[in-house]
């Protein structure tokens, strides 16, 4: 049986002020299975050729802060599922950015997620 997800796009946005994006990864949260996860594409040569003096290592590391925060790392651990999630789509003046959150039906949240992932950011 399909249940309701909501998920996010999550952007890189290399110079916030110019607004250009690059989509690296998607959150995906599903209340009713108990899921919530990210997954993330940094392509490296896209991203060069996009934002050539950008720190793809810092990037890489704050892409990765994602996933620990949808598993309850640090922190996070003192949050709910859904916590976590609107603390994560919330909107930001960062360099990584979420996009606006969409709602979809699925009975396997994390196949979905890898689908969004193909779909949507490689």
């Amino acid at each position: 049986m399909r249940k309701p997800f909501e998920y996010a796009v999550i952007r890189l946005m290399p110079r916030v002020e110019r607004g250009e994006q690059i989509n690296v990864g998607v959150i995906l949260y599903c209340q009713a299975l108990g899921f919530l996860g990210a997954r993330t594409h940094l392509d490296a040569d896209r991203v060069r050729a996009f934002a050539p003096d950008v720190d793809l290592a810092a990037v890489a590391a704050a892409l990765e802060s994602w996933d620990r925060t949808c598993s309850g790392a640090g922190p996070a651990q003192r949050m709910t599922p859904g916590e976590r999630f609107r603390w994560l789509v919330a909107p930001r003046s960062t360099m990584l950015q979420p996009g606006p959150v969409h709602t979809g039906l699925t009975a396997d949240p994390a196949a979905e997620l890898d689908r969004l992932l193909d779909t949507l950011v490689r």
